[in-house]
């Protein structure tokens, strides 16, 4: 099959290794025309050291490279899926699938990543998210890894576990991208969070403690807004958790553990040199939250250190001396 991959970071790099590998004809979009001649020239991606590219990818800066794609993924910062989807609409043909691989929910609008695909490009084309437990880092050194591909429709998520489907790199289908799109949003705010309590000297009890109410307040507004609970026990929810929350590969997690350590949030951030996406996941989710009435103590807390300058102990102590409460809602009826 004919496939773009529009964005050249490390997770859009890693993708068109592996589809390249998987005897498919792929071209990897750059944004920036320097980036995609380094990448050509170079034969290898600074965000993936020692990692050599394959003979056979093809490099361009033109989003003419969608023109007759069978399928076309969507690898670019959450913030460049909307402007990027809708200067491709136009030039898409009818049934090319569009694959979202962006992690995040647009601020303002609230909407998820396939949300936003399907009306910037009129929703017409099937749109399919893949995500799941999956450093750009080990994918591309053909580390064993499991994602999930999700879509209402059935054939094109089939479609899409099959292209990526390989000896290391497994894929799941499901239906609930609500879920699945969510586990992937919410999980880097809580990475910020456990890394934030490395940084201050916790323990692995105050991750542990974290990654679980975490996980339980991603599943209540999931649930509220039409995923499915299980989902969030899956590898979209708590499998990509753990690996966000505990690896020194997860750029969340470096950031929080930066920010626990003092360093002044947008140096933090600048530091990583490349996108924190729980930084703007955050705001977005604490807003939804509100909108729908879904209490979510620790974002909330997270929202404060990020950008209203709040002691990241201070809020750790508020969490700690939050109403005793049942660990499960429906506990004793």
């Amino acid at each position: 099959m004919k496939i773009a991959v529009l964005g050249s970071g490390g997770w859009g790099t890693a993708l068109a290794m592996l589809l390249e590998e998987n005897g498919h004809q792929v071209t990897l979009w750059s944004y920036l025309e320097q980036e995609s001649k380094q990448l050509q020239a170079t034969g290898e991606n600074p965000l993936l050291p020692g990692v050599k590219l394959p003979a056979g990818l093809s490099y361009t800066w033109d989003l003419d490279c969608v023109v007759g794609s069978d399928v076309v993924v969507m690898a670019t910062p959450s913030f460049g899926v909307r402007s990027t989807a809708e200067q491709i609409a136009g030039r898409l043909s009818p049934g090319t699938v569009l694959v979202s691989v962006s992690k995040g929910i647009e601020k303002g609008t609230f909407l998820r990543m396939s949300q936003i695909i399907r009306e910037a490009t009129g929703d017409r084309f099937p749109v399919v998210t893949l995500s799941g437990p999956s450093h750009a880092e080990e994918v591309a050194r053909k580390v064993p890894t499991a994602v999930v591909s999700a879509s209402p429709d059935r054939a094109a998520a089939e479609q899409v576990q099959d292209l990526f489907l390989n000896d290391h790199f497994r894929v799941y289908s499901s239906s609930d991208v609500v879920g699945v799109e969510l586990g992937a949003a919410l999980k880097n705010v809580m990475a910020l969070c456990t890394g934030c309590c490395t940084g201050m000297g916790y323990g692995d009890n105050t991750k542990a403690m974290l990654m679980n109410r975490g996980l339980a307040e991603m599943a209540r507004l999931g649930v509220a807004l039409g995923g499915r609970r299980e989902t969030f026990a899956g590898l979209a929810g708590m499998g990509d958790l753990i690996v966000t929350c505990t690896s020194m590969n997860s750029r969340n997690y470096r950031a929080g553990i930066l920010i626990g350590q003092g360093v002044p949030v947008p140096e933090a951030i600048a530091k990583i040199g490349a996108v924190v996406e729980g930084y703007y996941a955050v705001d977005a989710a604490r807003a939804l939250a509100q909108k729908v009435g879904v209490e979510m103590p620790i974002t909330e807390a997270a929202y404060e250190v990020l950008y209203q300058g709040r002691d990241p102990k201070e809020a750790i102590l508020t969490l700690m001396r939050r109403e005793k409460r049942h660990e499960i809602e429906e506990t004793w009826g």
